[in-house]
């Protein structure tokens, strides 16, 4: 039965040009109003559907059934609705074209759009606008996901601020993500970075940042026109938000300073954008692709005195004058922070006469390494460790000339240390695969000095456990060096858990004399090449 209603074509017109929303949304709307106001009427559990002509609003009123699998499985708290559904049998008997999924309807009576139905469609049509308004944000937004997008402060509470975009779009700053100084009043301007979009009906939409890294990059790209023509490329940037951040750069064009472009005349760029972020201060870098020299840029303003790579811990150990570390360290540390950022290098800063200690005691252990894993004299471990090698490895596999260029290798020597080098990566395999590397219970370990965990550590004891197994007899075959009485004592020191374990067992167990002889049978050390 059609229903003539001009008011809905009216309705749909004025809430489309107000709104800004599609004419079919609306149309949508009011059918599934008008369907709902029809099955109001009904005591059963009928459905129904209305369809609305959009030239006339005459419209009409169907009740509807859905054709199903009665063997399908049903949801929890799902049941059969007899009223609105019927078996493939049934609905074969009413039109014998219809198939499982097919819709099976028949004209019913319309509902005038009066006040009942007026009411429920105002409802739907809001819930509808809304819809329609998020998608629409969610469309125009979602390429911007990474920049920075920039509106008025529309309302602040202790946790959150609440930002108008423009055109309905309303974005959050949480407090987490706005920095520390950050304080805005209503009607303030405000620059973030649209990091999230929520598709999601409840909660804020779109979610902002001003404390990323990328906030930096996204502001310097603004502020700075040769970074938008790629000109300049900004490689790298490291915050503290509110407090500092570094930024490394790199010209494309030999003839372009990057650092002096970013800073600008009397650094009026970087001010900018120091300005935008709450007063940052910002170290604007030269970008190197040897990490050690970007370290030492990224140290600025320290001055670095030496630095010294370990490319298997992924360290730098940095040294400075005494009278410079506060500087190279920073307030809380926050400098040399910066700079781990920046690089992705671990930097540990320290003073020239504590580097200088460091190295030395680093060098001592690879030399004694050396001396024990090729069996050589003092004189040409050292040579290997000015040289640069710091494992046996390094020594088995480097190519001969690079050994016989080294004053006083001649072929032959050069040939019997990559034999004795290949020899003891073979022993260490044997022994379990260790690479030399002393445990940290082993080198701190009371009474235990560096060189000699190492020594201890290339003979596969690499642990307390491992020395608390060994005899004084084990022990002296290992290092002779280490003396009778000295080697009773480490191996007494190495079992001191045992005791303790012992008085928590009520004094169960045995442990013999100092003379490092247990009740258990000591295990077997591989043959030794020091």
């Amino acid at each position: 039965m059609a229903q003539m209603n001009k008011e809905v074509l009216m309705v749909v017109e004025s809430v489309s040009h107000e709104k800004g929303v599609s004419k079919d949304v609306l149309f949508e709307a009011i059918e599934q109003a008008l369907a709902t106001a029809t099955a109001k009427k009904h005591r059963d559990d009928a459905r129904f559907a209305v369809s609305i002509d959009r030239e006339s609003g005459s419209y009409d009123t169907y009740r509807i059934w859905e054709v199903i699998d009665p063997d399908r499985e049903l949801e929890e708290e799902e049941e059969p609705n007899p009223d609105a559904e019927l078996t493939l049998e049934e609905a074969k008997e009413k039109d014998a074209s219809l198939e499982i999924g097919d819709i099976y309807r028949i004209p019913a009576e319309s509902v005038e759009f009066g006040r009942i139905a007026a009411q429920t469609a105002k409802q739907v049509i809001v819930q509808k606008v809304r819809d329609a308004e998020r998608a629409r944000v969610v469309d125009m937004y979602s390429p911007r996901v990474g920049e920075l997008v920039s509106g008025t402060v529309k309302k602040t509470t202790r946790d959150s601020v609440t930002v108008d975009l423009g055109n309905n779009a309303e974005a959050i700053l949480t407090r987490e993500n706005l920095i520390p100084r950050d304080s805005f009043r209503i009607g303030d301007r405000v620059r973030a970075l649209l990091v999230e979009i929520n598709p999601e009906h409840r909660g804020p939409q779109l979610i902002l940042t001003r404390t990323t890294p990328q906030v930096l990059i996204e502001l310097f790209k603004i502020e700075v026109p040769e970074i938008a023509e790629d000109v300049i490329e900004i490689r790298g940037a490291a915050r503290d938000p509110g407090s500092r951040a570094k930024i490394a750069v790199k010209t494309n064009d030999g003839r372009i300073d990057a650092v002096g472009a970013c800073v600008g005349m009397r650094g009026s760029r970087v001010q900018a954008v120091s300005g935008e972020l709450a007063g940052e201060k910002i170290d604007v870098v030269l970008w190197e692709e040897d990490p050690a020299r970007l370290a030492i840029n990224a140290m600025s303003p320290a001055d670095v005195k030496s630095i010294f790579k370990d490319e298997d811990t992924h360290t730098m150990d940095i040294a400075v004058e005494e009278d410079n570390l506060a500087q190279a360290i920073g307030r809380g540390g926050q400098n040399v922070r910066l700079a781990t950022e920046l690089t992705g290098w671990n930097l540990q800063v320290m003073g020239e006469e504590e580097a200088a200690r460091k190295q030395e005691e680093e060098s001592l252990g690879y030399v004694s390494d050396f001396m024990n894993l090729l069996a050589v004299d003092e004189d040409v471990a050292t040579v290997l460790v000015e040289e640069g090698f710091t494992d046996v490895e390094e020594v088995a596999y480097v190519p001969i000339e690079e050994l016989t260029t080294i004053d006083g290798f001649d072929a032959e020597i050069v040939e019997e240390l990559r034999n004795r080098a290949r020899d003891a990566l073979l022993t260490r395999e044997i022994a379990g695969g260790t690479d030399g590397t002393p445990a940290q219970d082993l080198l701190e370990m009371e009474g235990m000095e560096r060189a000699l965990a190492f020594e201890f550590a290339a003979a596969g004891i690499v642990t307390m456990e491992d020395l608390a197994e060994l005899s004084v007899a084990d022990l002296l075959d290992i290092s002779a060096k280490v003396g009778e009485e000295r080697a009773a004592e480490l191996i007494m020191t190495a079992r001191a858990p045992w005791f303790a374990d012992e008085a928590d067992d009520d004094g169960q167990g045995s442990v013999d004399d100092a003379s490092g002889e247990t009740s258990a049978p000591a295990p077997t050390v591989g043959e030794n090449y020091g």
